[in-house]
């Protein structure tokens, strides 16, 4: 099918000499769009489909500077495709790293969305430029979904697909897309941009997000769905993220005010998490704000004050937590860190240790991502320590609850 529409496309697109024929590339685009949806979702929509024999090839990255050092690796495994992303930018700014995972259900492009915008629009805050890191990307998470809508928002999510996707997101791209080189920077062009998919509501597929903002000794995590974020402090592990299931009192209350319903333990019978950026169907009740909708992309954030006892940093998904406890995975880096020369390879690791022999048990299944951040001692001040400090009191009551519902 890819084949017959490649070939239809091309023709079309060599007779692109008028305006008639152009409202007809235009038409024509949007139907094959359908038509190649409807293909992918068939193939692809069914969460639970397993290849013969895993895919055990790693995506691997290091890096470091004077204040951290990382490695990560992902890995498709069983999965009939890799719905993982992630981010990793030592230097978001002079003073600041990122680091997030992402892990897509229905379709990969939410989670390359958000890896590829998500940072960005941290920085593209008014909270960030005022330095309040938490108030950034808690803005940012909700923005993703806004960004996701639209014109603008269906084309970029095509350029984010399969190929055929890709090359129609591109002919509309040249078509629709605000005049200037510099359009796909401003920051504004996204609620402007007019096409055939304007009223584009964004998409059905979706995926969770567990970020890491590292300034000197502030740490932010913030976190909508069941990646988590676990740090390891003298050897012990605490988790600073809450996995958001259906079955916790908070998200059923809000399902259910919201006109949802939990059905064997997943949101109106599909989803079995109740926070994802994405997702866009369960967020359709024009009287309720983002915030109250039957899913959300509202973060938990999490503030952390870091000291020289703080390890290292984790960024997995699930693919590895359904596999190993909080502070299995911590003891088993332990082991590993300093007997490898990369902390990617301490990753791969991992992924290994995780990857099921067979899919008969269906843990150690999924597809896995995951981010080490080691810090490098002594951890540099914060500038303005009396506030810190005031963090830190208040995230030492947030790290324990937390770790006590993710049972490390």
């Amino acid at each position: 099918m890819v084949t017959v529409c490649c070939l239809l496309m091309a023709a079309i697109v060599s007779s692109f000499t008028s305006e008639n024929k152009l409202l007809n590339l235009l038409l024509i685009s949007k139907s094959l769009f359908h038509l190649t949806y409807s293909h992918m979702l068939g193939t692809f929509g069914r969460m639970g489909v397993y290849l013969s024999t895993p895919k055990t090839e790693k995506l691997s990255e290091d890096g470091e500077n004077d204040k951290l050092k990382f490695g990560l690796s992902s890995m498709q495994g069983w999965r009939a495709t890799m719905e993982d992303a992630h981010s990793a930018l030592l230097d978001l700014d002079n003073d600041t790293a990122f680091f997030g995972v992402f892990d897509g259900h229905g379709g990969k492009v939410v989670a390359k969305f958000c890896a590829k915008y998500l940072h960005r629009e941290v920085l593209n805050t008014e909270a960030y430029a005022a330095g309040d890191l938490g108030a950034a990307v808690h803005r940012a998470f909700f923005r993703m979904d806004e960004m996701m809508q639209g014109q603008r928002g269906w084309r970029e999510l095509q350029a984010l697909g399969d190929k055929i996707n890709q090359f129609t997101g591109i002919i509309e791209g040249l078509i629709w897309s605000p005049k200037g080189s510099d359009s796909n920077d401003r920051h504004n062009d996204w609620a402007f941009e007019e096409g055939p998919h304007s009223d584009f509501t964004g998409p059905n597929c979706g995926s969770t997000a567990c970020v890491a903002l590292i300034r000197n000794r502030q740490l932010i995590v913030a976190n909508a769905g069941d990646s988590r974020c676990v740090i390891s402090r003298n050897g012990q592990a605490y988790s600073l993220s809450r996995d958001h299931k259906p079955e916790l009192d908070a998200e059923r209350e809000r399902i259910q005010n919201a006109g949802g319903y939990i059905q064997m333990g997943r949101v109106n019978g599909t989803l079995n998490l109740s926070r994802a950026i994405g997702d866009m169907e369960f967020k359709q009740n024009k009287f309720l704000t983002p915030d109250k909708q039957i899913l959300t992309s509202n973060p938990d954030i999490n503030i952390v004050e870091l000291c020289d006892d703080d390890d290292f940093l984790v960024l997995a998904c699930d693919g590895i937590w359904d596999c190993m406890s909080n502070q299995q995975l911590v003891d088993f880096i332990h082991e590993h860190i300093n007997t490898e020369e990369r902390l990617s390879a301490v990753c791969e690791r991992v992924l290994d240790r995780c990857l099921a022999p067979s899919t008969m048990g269906g843990e150690g299944c999924d597809n896995m991502t995951m981010i080490l951040v080691q810090f490098k001692k002594p951890i540099t001040p914060n500038k303005d320590e009396g506030g810190a400090e005031q963090s830190a009191g208040d995230t030492e009551r947030s790290e324990t609850h937390a770790a006590e519902e993710n049972g490390s």
